[in-house]
Formats: structure tokens, C-alpha cells, sequence
């Protein structure tokens, strides 16, 4: 099997606008989601999350990707941060205080890897999803074999798939607002940064 370079293995064609434009010419907007902590809710709260979640999910009538980002959090900048205010403080009750925080923090790091969670969801548009004036065939061709859609968009053709695009990520946004959720529609920088820690691993600061 020919070698193959990571570019090739990655089907992200280009980023702007806040879109990420795959290969195969389909579009991607990216949603990061804020956390809630559904077990300090109420047994009624919690009934209330779930159902407004199910009838978000009925309310869609397009795919949609769910991701989780775990990452190992690296906590030494924070530890050194810590030892810092120990050795400046004067005050001898915050130092003994601040010096015990610090060994407990080290002690559980060591038993047990510390994670961060990040929660996305990924709102995709495909060109074939609107059929051409060839009718409904030519549509399902696209479909079956995705390689023979154009790799390259018009300005007019990236402009009119994008307000599409934006039209399913403010019927996302409404859904889950509703349950009390942030969402933050990622820009070039972010989704630049968040698709380079996707396929480069490392420990997050």
C-alpha cells in the first residue's frame, strides 16, 4: 500500500467564515456546548432536561455529530502558579493552607488522570441535499457516490450553502438554549486550533 501523507488522510479542504469546507464540497459549522451538571439538578429538573433534549432531537430533520473531546489536563502550570503564592505569601495560615491544597491536588493528580471535557456538535449541509434542475437522479448519484461532487465551490455557491448552513445552527442554537445551554459557533482560528488538537493529541494546558 502506497504511503500516504497526513494532508491526503484529511478530508478538510479549506476554512473561512467560520465553515469548514470538506473535499468532497459539503460544509461544516461547529458549535461548542457548555456543561451543565445534570445530577445537582432536581429529580424534576433532570425529567424537564430530558424531555426538552427529546424534543430538540424530534425537531431536527438533519443529521447531526455529537463529539466529546476528553483530554489529560496538564495541571503543572497551575501547580506552579500555586507554589508561587506559598512561597510570596507572608501571611503564615494562608501558606500552610495554600502548601496542604497544593499536596492534595498533586496527590490526586497522581491517582487518577485528570480529564477536561468539551462538548461540540458538528452541523453539516451536502450539496446533493438540493436537487439539481436534472431531477432527482443525478441527486441520488451524489449521494451513492459522494467523489463525483465538484471539490470546488463558487463564491455564489459557498455564499448560498452557508446561509443554509446558518439556518440549521440557529435551529440548534434554539433548541438547546432552551435547556439552558451556552453555544458558541467556532471561528476560523478556533476550528483551525480545534482540528489540530484532533490530530495532534497532547495535554491541554
Amino acid at each position: 500500500m502506497p504511503n500516504q501523507s497526513t494532508e491526503n488522510l484529511v478530508p478538510i479542504s479549506d476554512i473561512r467564515e467560520g465553515v469548514v469546507v470538506l473535499k468532497n464540497g459539503s460544509l461544516r459549522m461547529v458549535l461548542e456546548i457548555s456543561a451543565i451538571n445534570f445530577e445537582l439538578r432536581s429529580a424534576d429538573e433532570q425529567v424537564a432536561i430530558l424531555q426538552g433534549f427529546q424534543n430538540f432531537l424530534n425537531s431536527v430533520d438533519f443529521p447531526l455529530q455529537i463529539i466529546v473531546s476528553s483530554r489529560e489536563l496538564d495541571i503543572s502550570g497551575y501547580l506552579k502558579i500555586v507554589g508561587e503564592i506559598v512561597e510570596s505569601t507572608t501571611n503564615e495560615l494562608m501558606k500552610i493552607q495554600a502548601s496542604e491544597y497544593s499536596r492534595f491536588i498533586k496527590e490526586l493528580s497522581s491517582l487518577s488522570n485528570i480529564m477536561s471535557k468539551r462538548f461540540y456538535i458538528a452541523v453539516p449541509f451536502y450539496i446533493y441535499e438540493k436537487p439539481e434542475a436534472t431531477g432527482l437522479i443525478r441527486s441520488l448519484k451524489g449521494i451513492l457516490s459522494p467523489q463525483t461532487i465538484p471539490k470546488e465551490l463558487t463564491g455564489e455557491q459557498f455564499n448560498s450553502y452557508k446561509n443554509q448552513l446558518l439556518q440549521r445552527a440557529e435551529l440548534v442554537y434554539g433548541g438547546l438554549a432552551g435547556l439552558g445551554l451556552q453555544i458558541t459557533q467556532l471561528e476560523d482560528e478556533e476550528l483551525k486550533n480545534l482540528y489540530y488538537q484532533l490530530y495532534n493529541p497532547t495535554k491541554d494546558d
